[in-house]
C-alpha cells in the first residue's frame, strides 16, 4: 500500500520519521518484494527487517499469510489501515483513515466488500488497543457507524511535507488559465457535478480544466465521467498521474484548486494546494472544513450552481485569492509530519507499555 495515493503518502511520511524516533525498538515491515525494494531508499537502517508478503489486500488469504508471517516477537503490530492482522494475540494499533465503506456503501459494489468492511470494523473496535483517527470526522463517523470505546481513540492529524511549500520552479506547464482537479476518478470524488459546474462556467472564462489522477482500473471508478470529461475537447484534460515535482509546477501554475469531493477522512490535497501557494475552492463536506478552516472559499458540493457561482468569485476576485493564498500557507504550515510522527510515538508506548 506505500505507493497508493492517500495511504501510501501517509507511510512514506509516517513510518520513516517513526523508525527514527524510536531508537530502542526493532521494527518488522511487511510487504511485496517490489515495495522492499523502493524501501531501500529510506535508509531505515540495521533496526529493520523484512519479512515479504504477497496475498491480496482485503482477502482471507491476507489473513492466513499475516498469521504464519508476523514475527513471534512482535509485541505491537501497528496496521496503517483498517484490514489489521485478527489473528495477531499481541498488542494492537490500528489507523483509521475513513469509514467509507460503512458511510457510503452505494459507491462499494459487491456485497463481500461490504461484509468485509463491516466486519473488520466491527471486530477493530473491539480488538484494537488504541485506535488513531486521522481526523475528528473520522473519528466520530467510527463511533456513529460501528461503536467502540471514545478512550482508547486519539485524534492524529495528517502532515504536509515540507517539499511543498518550496516553489517548483520550470516552464508553466500550460499557456492558458486553468483549475486544476486532483484527485481519482470514483463517484465520491464528485468530479461529475465539476463537470456540470465547468460547463455553466466555460463560456464565461477563458480557463481550462486540467484533471489530475488515474481514471481508471477502480472498483468504483465512474466511466460516464471520463466520457463526459472527454466530451469538452481540449478545454477539459487529463493529465494522469504525476509525481510530486511535477503536481507542485501544476500547482504553482494554476489559478485554483477546485476540490468538490463528498467524503474524505482528512483532505491532504487542499492543503498541498495551500502549501504551493494556490488559492482552493472546496466543497464543505465531511473533514474538510475541519482540515482546511478558514482558508478556502467553500461551495455545496452538491449543486453545480453553487461550485459554478464560487469558483467565479475566486476567479474575478483578486484580492480574495491573495487572502486565501495568505491564509492557505499558515494553514498548510500548521500540519506536520513530524507532528505526527511524535504523536504516533506517543501511541505505540502506551499501547506497548
Amino acid at each position: 500500500m506505500m505507493w497508493s495515493s492517500g495511504i501510501g503518502s501517509y507511510i512514506r511520511h509516517l513510518v520513516p520519521r517513526v523508525v527514527r524516533s524510536l531508537p530502542e525498538a526493532r521494527f518488522y515491515l511487511l510487504g511485496r518484494p517490489e515495495e522492499m525494494e523502493k524501501w531501500k531508499g529510506f535508509a531505515l537502517g540495521p533496526r529493520v527487517k523484512w519479512v515479504e508478503t504477497a496475498s491480496p489486500i482485503f482477502s482471507i488469504a491476507e489473513q492466513l499469510e499475516l498469521a504464519r508471517k508476523i514475527p513471534k516477537d512482535a509485541d505491537l503490530f501497528w496496521s496503517p489501515n483498517y484490514n489489521f492482522p485478527i489473528l495477531f494475540r499481541g498488542k494492537l494499533l490500528v489507523t483509521v483513515h475513513d469509514i467509507f465503506h460503512l458511510a457510503n456503501p452505494q459507491y462499494v459494489h459487491g456485497v463481500h466488500r461490504k461484509l468485509y468492511a463491516w466486519f473488520m470494523f466491527r471486530r477493530l473496535i473491539r480488538r484494537a488497543d488504541a485506535l488513531l483517527c486521522v481526523s475528528h470526522f473520522t473519528q466520530n463517523e467510527l463511533l456513529r457507524l460501528a461503536g467502540g470505546d471514545r478512550r482508547k481513540m486519539t485524534v492524529v492529524h495528517n502532515g504536509v511535507d515540507s517539499a511543498w511549500f518550496k516553489a517548483t520552479m520550470g516552464k508553466r506547464p500550460k499557456v492558458k488559465p486553468y483549475l486544476l482537479f486532483v484527485g481519482n476518478v470514483k463517484p465520491h470524488k464528485n468530479l461529475g457535478r465539476l463537470l456540470e459546474a465547468f460547463e455553466l462556467l466555460k463560456n464565461k472564462i477563458p480557463h481550462d480544466l486540467v484533471l489530475v489522477g488515474k481514471k481508471d482500473g477502480f472498483i468504483t471508478g465512474d466511466a460516464e465521467v471520463v466520457r463526459r470529461a472527454e466530451g469538452f475537447g481540449k478545454r477539459v484534460r487529463f493529465a494522469g498521474i504525476l509525481d510530486d515535482e511535477q503536481l507542485r509546477r501544476l500547482y504553482g501554475s494554476a489559478d485554483l484548486l477546485v476540490f468538490p469531493s463528498l467524503y474524505e477522512g482528512f483532505g491532504l490535497t487542499p492543503l498541498e494546494a495551500m502549501a504551493s501557494g494556490t488559492p482552493v475552492a472546496s466543497s464543505c463536506s465531511a473533514s474538510l472544513p475541519e482540515v482546511c478552516g478558514d482558508a478556502v472559499l467553500y461551495f455545496d458540493p452538491h449543486h453545480s450552481e453553487d461550485i459554478a457561482e464560487k469558483v467565479l468569485k475566486l476567479i474575478k476576485d483578486q484580492k480574495l485569492r491573495n487572502a486565501l493564498k495568505k491564509k492557505g500557507l499558515r494553514r498548510a504550515k500548521s500540519f506536520s509530519w513530524n507532528k505526527s510522527a511524535a504523536e504516533t510515538n506517543k501511541l505505540i508506548q502506551q499501547a506497548d507499555g
